[in-house]
Parts: C-alpha cells; sequence; structure tokens
C-alpha cells in the first residue's frame, strides 16, 4: 500500500506542477488587453534607441526579478530588493518601467501585470539590439512582497566561482547550459567598476594583460566606483555571441565572466556558442523562456498592481 500510495502521490504532483506551468500562455491578453504587446514593444524600443544600455538594464530587471521569490516584480516594489548588495545603486530602468505600465493602464485597467511587463521587455530589448526573438508565456501575477534576503543570497555576484553560478542556477531549475546561455546577456550593457576592479589590479591572472590595462585606465584602485565599462568590448551595444569570442581571448570584464572558460566544465559550451551564433540564439531563447516560468504567481494569487512600485491600498 504505502508504494502504491506514493506513486499516487508523485503522480499527483506531477500534474499538479505540470498545470502550473501550462497557466502561462503566450495568448493570455489576446482577449482582454490585445494592444498590450505592441504598446510594451513601442516603449521599450523607443527607450533602448535613445539609450542603448537601456536594453541590457531591463534584460536584467527581469533576471534579478526572476531569482528572487520567482517572476513576480518583487524588485519593482520601491526599498526591500532593490537596497539589497546585488540592487542597489546598480539597478536602473525602474522609470521605464513605470512608463510602460502607465500606457497600458490606459488602454487595460488593472489587467497587464508588472511581472509579465517585465518579461515582455526583456525579450523586446534584445530585439532592439539585434537579437533572438521567442514567444513570451504570459499570465503572471504580481506579489504583494519584497525579499531583500533572498536577494543577497540567491542572486550570484561578479565574484561567483562557476561552482557557485552553478549552483545558484540549478537552485531556479536552470542547468549549466542555461547558465553559460543566461551570461551571454552581458554582450551587452556595462558594469561599474567596482564589481571588475579586484580582477584587473592583480587577483586574476586569467586575464589578456593589454585589456587588463586599458580598463585601469578608467577605474582606478580607489575611487570612481560607479565608472563604466562595457561587458563585451567589441560590440557593446549589439546582441550577439562576442561575448564568447571576448571569453576565449581572456577578456572576460567581471570574475563570475571568465570562470566561464578557464580550463573546466563550461569551456566547450563556450566555445559553442563563440563559433555558433545560432547554438546560442537557440540555447539563449530557450533558456529566457525557462527562467520566465520561475514560480509564477497565477489565477487568484498575487494582484494586478496598478502601480508597479507599491501593492495595491
Amino acid at each position: 500500500m504505502a508504494a502504491s500510495a506514493s506513486c499516487i502521490s508523485l503522480v499527483v504532483l506531477v500534474a499538479l506542477a505540470t498545470a502550473a506551468s501550462a497557466q502561462l500562455s503566450p495568448t493570455f491578453y489576446d482577449s482582454s488587453c490585445p494592444g498590450a504587446l505592441a504598446a510594451i514593444k513601442s516603449a521599450v524600443t523607443a527607450a533602448v534607441s535613445s539609450d542603448p544600455r537601456m536594453g541590457a538594464s531591463l534584460l536584467r530587471l527581469h533576471f534579478h526579478d526572476c531569482f528572487v521569490q520567482g517572476c513576480d516584480a518583487s524588485v519593482l516594489l520601491s526599498g526591500n530588493e532593490q537596497n539589497a548588495g546585488p540592487n542597489a545603486g546598480s539597478l536602473r530602468g525602474f522609470g521605464v518601467i513605470d512608463g510602460i505600465k502607465a500606457q497600458v493602464e490606459a488602454v487595460c485597467k488593472q489587467t497587464v501585470s508588472c511581472a509579465d511587463i517585465l518579461a515582455v521587455a526583456a525579450r523586446d530589448s534584445v530585439v532592439a539590439l539585434g537579437g533572438p526573438s521567442w514567444t513570451v508565456p504570459l499570465g503572471r501575477r504580481d506579489s504583494t512582497g519584497a525579499n531583500a534576503g533572498l536577494a543577497n543570497s540567491d542572486i550570484p555576484g561578479p565574484g561567483s566561482s562557476r561552482a557557485q553560478l552553478e549552483a545558484a542556477f540549478l537552485k531556479k531549475g536552470l542547468d549549466t547550459v542555461d547558465m553559460v546561455a543566461l551570461s551571454g546577456a552581458h554582450t551587452i550593457g556595462r558594469a561599474q567598476c567596482s564589481s571588475f576592479r579586484s580582477r584587473i589590479y592583480g587577483c586574476d591572472t586569467n586575464i589578456n594583460a593589454a585589456y587588463a590595462a586599458s580598463l585601469r585606465a578608467n577605474c582606478p584602485q580607489s575611487g570612481g566606483n560607479g565608472n563604466l565599462a562595457p561587458l563585451d568590448a567589441t560590440t557593446p551595444n549589439t546582441f550577439d555571441n562576442a561575448y564568447y569570442t571576448d571569453l576565449l581571448s581572456q577578456k572576460g570584464l567581471m570574475h563570475s565572466d571568465q570562470v566561464l572558460f578557464n580550463g573546466d566544465t563550461t569551456d566547450n559550451t563556450v566555445r559553442n556558442f563563440a563559433s555558433n551564433p545560432a547554438a546560442f540564439s537557440s540555447a539563449f531563447t530557450t533558456a529566457m523562456i525557462k527562467m520566465g516560468n520561475i514560480a509564477p504567481l497565477t489565477g487568484a494569487q498575487g494582484q494586478i498592481r496598478l502601480s508597479c512600485s507599491k501593492v495595491n491600498s
């Protein structure tokens, strides 16, 4: 009886998990707010056109959201997670999201969640910078709370080792290939001096000497913490696979970048993505869909926030 009962329990659990993931659907707003996706795309395209770095910032917002409590827009709530170590002073794009939310609200009152706006804006940012597109499953709802503690513990930092990165991603149901592919988001955007200073002043030996010297010009040993350098030295405003060719040349900006190509288990995946843009695009879009499915609130859970920065009163 015990074995039979456990088998039944397993079947039930699998069915429940399948039902939960099935609640997200690309057609979720087709009837309730058919203009939502076009409104988001238009706003993202305009924002990225005026500031190419914004594409990376919106993509990062979605990542930092999903890794804490799941993809529930908790990162958009004022304070709390925004003040956590991985986010304070470096997350940006909140005003763009607020603007998109206002436009969508004007078309469809309290219908489209901030969590879904983040997921779609991430996709549209990648496309705006020349990267691949993918179909975003929709139907997430917004959290009524945030968790700074989880942000500090679950978002991997710039000093992470390969093993630490793998563990952080595996904890969210993302495998090693997903991790290497999602790291390729660093083919766009810029990082602050404070996140790569130790790497260019002797802590790392696996860095191209001329590259390190060029970075030191704008990142002094003390001060200048907010000075920026492109994560991809080759084509910083284009979403392509140059991030991986940079790694082959020991030109990863942060420690957590170069550990992906450092005589270890992820080397072959990096080589594959460096030589095969289509392989990278396929793996990246697959991983983005998987990441967007991390513990979403659906059905009657959570709420549809009227303002992304605060819970409904």
